[in-house]
């Protein structure tokens, strides 16, 4: 582990996997063995704690990531602009080109508790944003055992599948497993890679223990691969 006073910086090298709406770059970091296990953050710009969690993880590491690819900000222009979408107004977790997508307006909500009345587009096609494009390719390209997503203020563990992994990130992080959120997300990254007969597991966290349990748990998944 890096000693905290010199966590201000990332010290491992990305590559980029692609750009933005806005020509930003998409950057991942690739581990020096097989990639076994994906966790990226920050497909929705409203969930900046999802890519300072893992870019806290990613700091706290001495060593060069073994089996783990990180994807710190996978939506960088609404995170720069702390907008849920990307540049184009689109939602990019309803732009994947799941059997389930459907060109009907995504609705969220603008605070927590309040009702889904905020709307924003799932794309004109399934796949239109090169963000989306860029992660598939991504994903096809590493064909990582497991995949984590990282979002945000749900706090539970969702893995249909129940796997171990899934188990050992709640069991760390102290949030519930989860077979499902209870609501639809009609073209969403994990519908895709259910599609796909990939496992992937949405890590919910909860915005109020950012600093505390969840960040040690996603930090130890990292130095575990």
């Amino acid at each position: 582990m890096v000693p905290h006073a010199q966590r201000g910086v990332i010290r491992h090298p990305a590559q980029i996997y692609g750009y933005s709406v806005y020509g930003t770059p998409l950057e991942v970091y690739l581990p020096t063995e097989k990639t076994e296990c994906l966790v990226f953050a920050g497909i929705h710009g409203e969930e900046a704690e999802t890519t300072i969690l893992l870019s806290r993880a990613l700091r706290s590491r001495q060593s060069a990531l073994r089996h783990c690819a990180v994807v710190l900000a996978a939506n960088p222009d609404g995170l720069a602009r702390g907008t849920r979408a990307n540049a184009r107004g689109v939602d990019l977790n309803r732009n994947f080109p799941a059997d389930n997508w459907r060109g009907d307006q995504v609705l969220h909500r603008w605070d927590e508790g309040q009702a889904q009345e905020v709307a924003l587009s799932p794309g004109h096609a399934p796949a239109s944003e090169p963000e989306t494009l860029a992660l598939m390719q991504l994903v096809e390209r590493l064909n990582p055992s497991h995949i984590v997503s990282l979002h945000g203020p749900l706090a539970c563990i969702d893995d249909p599948q129940g796997s171990a992994l899934g188990q050992w990130l709640a069991q760390g992080s102290g949030l519930p497993l989860v077979a499902d959120i209870g609501s639809p997300t009609p073209g969403s990254f994990g519908s895709w890679c259910r599609d796909q007969d990939r496992a992937v597991i949405t890590y919910e966290n909860c915005r109020r223990i950012r600093s505390g349990a969840c960040r040690r748990c996603i930090c130890r998944c990292c130095h575990g691969c």
